[in-house]
């Protein structure tokens, strides 16, 4: 599925698998960290504002430390909900903290351990019906890629074609049922980081595609599906899936040959740009011509081909977005376009990034001033090359805001949830963006997008 890591990776240590264990470290989680909020606070009430500000900054800091340690040991659902996380804007913090907060937060997505084998053989036995050497002529003991659900080793089949197998941690199904029952225990960690946020929906969200995810043989279904999609494409390949060697917990693929993403980022501007612009096009076209959102497009998750054409991994994370949706993302990047606020809050009532009940409460110069930074890289025509550093800061007319306006900006923000159905639409953008910030690739993004969200209309 992958070509072989440069690097040897660490191994990770047992997987708290247990219903007690991994209940009592969010529940001891919660709990401490409710009662430090608690005494921050009651010192705030005596603190300048400044000070204040400071220590909440600082409180807000130590929170999502506490929640990459622990959730980073658990994997699993656990692991996934601090994934999700990373794309949650922390308002109010300083805009270094707040990056600083999502690169602590985004590494369990990007540094993942691998479990050692001794512990992934057993449930290869039971899940292919006996030895590995019944199914494989060689099995590479060594995992080269490993994530929140599975790790993937290489090997070569019976047959002699080398393939990328898949497999699920042991006892993480049992772990992801356990987190799904205490994702509740969470929410208000996860008011206190996003406070606008409907944590019930997007846990709730979490909940399907999470469960789905653990379905391997639905995983399967869907890497065929994309796989017919790009079928005969010039820029993207997707790897053939081995059907009749695949379970509900392994899934055995072609192996492709591929620089990595590391490798890809010390080529020329012009193999980088064009690198960036295949991902762009491969995730837009899915998107906003057969309303799929692919949940997982980070870094690791691609290769580039001898013939020049990037091969996808990875299409566990998966929803159909309906067309009535993907019509009102499309009025979003339609009005940052044309510097329309009513039509951008219309399209955010409409969209469910504003709930009906909170609409009088937002002005719609301040939902252009808070959405214009995150949408504007794909809404709007004209070259653009990414610079790496991450997405501006709210500004009104052409300047930074004052501290008042901040203090309104975050009260103006805190009437803003992620609707469920746009949840992985707004992974993919966000991870898309990051991975053209790491290339620096420069394109008119704009009007790339333009004809994936209106047919090629750029104005």
């Amino acid at each position: 599925m992958a070509s072989e890591a440069e690097d040897e990776p660490r191994e990770a240590g047992r997987l708290p698998a247990g219903r007690l264990s991994r209940t009592a470290r969010v529940g001891r989680m919660v709990a401490g960290q409710s009662l430090r909020v608690a005494g921050t606070r009651a010192a705030n009430r005596v603190r300048s504002p400044e000070r204040a500000e400071e220590a909440s900054t600082r409180r807000a800091a130590a929170l999502v430390d506490q929640l990459v340690e622990q959730l980073g040991q658990m994997r699993g659902a656990a692991m996934k909900v601090g994934q999700m996380l990373s794309l949650v804007e922390f308002d109010g913090l300083p805009e270094d903290e707040r990056e600083a907060l999502q690169r602590r937060l985004a590494s369990l997505r990007d540094d993942v351990p691998p479990v050692p084998f001794a512990k992934l053989e057993k449930l290869l036995r039971a899940e292919l019906g006996g030895p590995l050497s019944r199914t494989f002529r060689e099995f590479d003991e060594q995992a080269f890629a490993a994530a929140s659900i599975g790790q993937v080793h290489r090997a070569v089949t019976r047959d002699g074609e080398q393939v990328a197998v898949k497999v699920q941690y042991p006892g993480v199904a049992e772990a992801v049922e356990t987190d799904l029952r205490n994702a509740g225990l969470l929410l208000p960690l996860v008011r206190r980081l996003a406070p606008g946020l409907d944590g019930r929906a997007m846990l709730a969200e979490l909940r399907e595609r999470i469960g789905e995810e653990l379905d391997y043989e639905l995983e399967a279904q869907h890497q065929r599906r994309i796989a017919r999609l790009v079928r005969g494409s010039a820029y993207a390949r997707v790897p053939r899936v081995h059907t009749e060697l695949s379970t509900r917990r392994v899934l055995v693929s072609e192996y492709v040959e591929g620089l990595r993403f590391d490798a890809v980022r010390q080529l020329g501007e012009e193999a980088r740009d064009a690198f960036g612009e295949q991902v762009f096009r491969f995730f837009f076209d899915l998107l906003y011509r057969h309303g799929i959102a692919l949940g997982d497009p980070h870094p690791g998750n691609y290769l580039l081909c001898d013939d020049g054409r990037v091969c996808f991994l990875d299409f566990g994370l998966l929803r159909d977005v309906p067309a009535e949706h993907l019509d009102a993302e499309r009025a979003l990047a339609a009005a940052v376009r044309d510097d329309d606020p009513e039509a951008l809050k219309a399209a955010l009532v409409r969209a469910g990034y504003i709930p009906a009940e909170r609409a009088d409460a937002v002005d719609p110069g301040w939902a252009m001033a808070l959405m214009r930074p995150a949408l504007r890289w794909y809404a709007i025509p004209g070259v653009h090359r990414f610079s790496g550093s991450g997405p501006r800061r709210p500004r009104r007319d052409g300047r930074d805001l004052t501290p008042e306006e901040l203090a309104e900006a975050r009260r103006q923000a805190e009437q803003f949830t992620v609707p469920p159905a746009s949840l992985l639409i707004r992974r993919m953008h966000a991870l898309v963006a990051t991975v053209l910030s790491r290339l620096r690739a420069e394109a008119d993004w704009g009007a790339i997008a333009a004809e994936y969200l209106y047919g090629g209309e750029t104005s």
